[in-house]
């Protein structure tokens, strides 16, 4: 059963479906507002890890990830860029499917957008006004923490605590400093929508409460994010639910930050790093891969050097699918070894222990290829073949080669006759022949392999 820490509790515990058996899971999705970073595609690939690894472990998923389509910085760069909120918000959504398209992200089950809810968010944050743990100013609609019990949760701070450290806002007519915004009132020429405390739009924590509950109902199992949401965004997403008696997310798992050198990324210190370049410049699977060998939990860093490795080691990966393709169809008939596949979900299950679980599928690619080299076939196969569902859990199957031509594959076999009767001079011939054609020619035990 897979464990996972909860950050709610501190404890790493066991993830538990509600009565219904299904795993409801809900992750922060993006703001759509211009391309997204690296940042974004550990966050993405985090939880499409954890989903796949869910559903092959029998669980039945349903996964929602929503997007902000309305929001200060949506309307910042529209007005910098003289285009409309809604354009800027379709075209950032375009580019970062595409992106997630690209590293082989599987699609949320459902993706709810932020404007499609505000109704809902209206009448939440009515119901927060009448239960009077939220108020009116002339700015807004707030909530009042202080009415809340166990705010501070996800940070781990008393109340006092986060008063303490909390910036104090000048000229803005809240109870309290930690106080914050449930609905923003209209300002001139911004989007805007109907309100009995007047024409505006929610504020972002009240986004994710309404879309997460209408969408995976009280109680659903787990909700996901960065570390940087812990607070306050997922906090106030928190309390909204507990001043109203709604049971909230049962568990909570937040993943590390990136780092760039010795720094976090972020958009202060400018060094964010464009996802769409890298994955023009780098096979897609290499950054799901480096992902997948640093703990979900951990800052990870990432460099040109970290990516390069990746990519060389998936060609190892990629070689032997080829060469369990051959064995295959070689006669080669033994099952996934089940060692393999309970040393991997021995890893996955402590805590979605991936690095580890890595490991155990690379040695496995290790002692196939020694197996096959001993023609030990069906040891070989066998653990080939463990590996293999390995990565393709961890949504890093291996590229197949490309069709060979029949004459490929004959200048092939004439090159292996050249071999074995020592006319190396006529075998060099046949490779470059084959080089000429567009194919890169590869020396093995069972002889000459013809990839593209």
């Amino acid at each position: 059963m897979l464990r996972l820490l909860d950050t709610a509790t501190g404890e790493t515990r066991p993830l538990e479906a509600r009565e219904s058996g299904e795993i409801g899971l809900y992750v922060c999705g993006p703001t759509v507002y211009g391309p997204p970073h690296i940042g974004h595609g550990r966050a993405t690939l985090v939880y499409d890890i954890l989903r796949r690894y869910l559903e092959w472990s029998g669980q039945v998923v349903r996964h929602v990830s929503n997007v902000t389509d309305i929001d200060d910085k949506i309307i910042n760069v529209a007005v910098t860029e003289k285009r409309s909120w809604q354009d800027v918000a379709v075209g950032a959504e375009d580019t970062w499917w595409d992106a997630m398209d690209r590293m082989g992200v599987l699609r949320p089950h459902v993706v709810p957008h932020a404007t499609e809810y505000i109704p809902e968010m209206v009448e939440l944050v009515a119901r927060l006004v009448e239960a009077e743990v939220a108020y009116e100013t002339a700015e807004g609609v707030y909530l009042s923490v202080a009415n809340v019990p166990g705010y501070g949760l996800l940070a781990h701070q008393s109340l006092d605590s986060l008063r303490a450290g909390a910036r104090v806002e000048v000229n803005e007519d809240k109870r309290a400093p930690v106080d914050f915004a449930l609905w923003k009132k209209a300002k001139p020429d911004e989007p805007s929508w109907p309100a009995p405390f007047g024409p505006g739009r929610p504020g972002w924590h009240t986004e994710c409460v309404v879309m997460s509950l209408a969408l995976l109902g009280d109680g659903f199992a787990l909700h996901g994010g960065g570390e940087d949401l812990k607070f306050p965004h997922h906090e106030n997403e928190r309390a909204q639910a507990v001043a109203l008696g709604q049971p909230f997310a049962r568990h909570w798992i937040h993943h590390g930050m990136i780092l760039l050198g010795q720094e976090k990324m972020s958009k202060s210190l400018g060094n964010i790093v464009d996802l769409r370049r890298m994955l023009e410049v780098h096979d897609p699977r290499a950054y799901r891969l480096v992902v997948l060998q640093g703990h979900y939990r951990e800052q990870m860093k990432v460099d040109e050097t970290r990516i390069a490795d990746a990519s060389r080691t998936l060609s190892g990966l990629d070689a032997l699918g080829r060469r369990l393709e051959e064995a295959a169809r070689d006669g080669g008939s033994a099952p996934p070894s089940p060692d393999v596949l309970d040393g991997f979900k021995e890893q996955m299950d402590a805590d979605l222990g991936t690095p580890r679980a890595v490991a155990t599928l690379f040695d496995a690619v290790r002692r196939a290829n020694i197996a096959l080299d001993r023609r030990e076939t069906e040891v070989g196969v066998s653990l080939a073949r463990g590996a293999m569902v390995g990565f393709d859990v961890l949504g890093l199957a291996p590229v197949g080669s490309a069709e060979v031509s029949d004459s490929a594959l004959e200048l092939a076999r004439r090159r292996d006759a050249a071999r074995a009767s020592g006319d190396y001079a006529a075998a060099d011939g046949l490779r470059d022949e084959l080089v000429a054609l567009g194919y890169r020619v590869e020396d093995t035990p069972s002889g000459t392999r013809v990839l593209r």
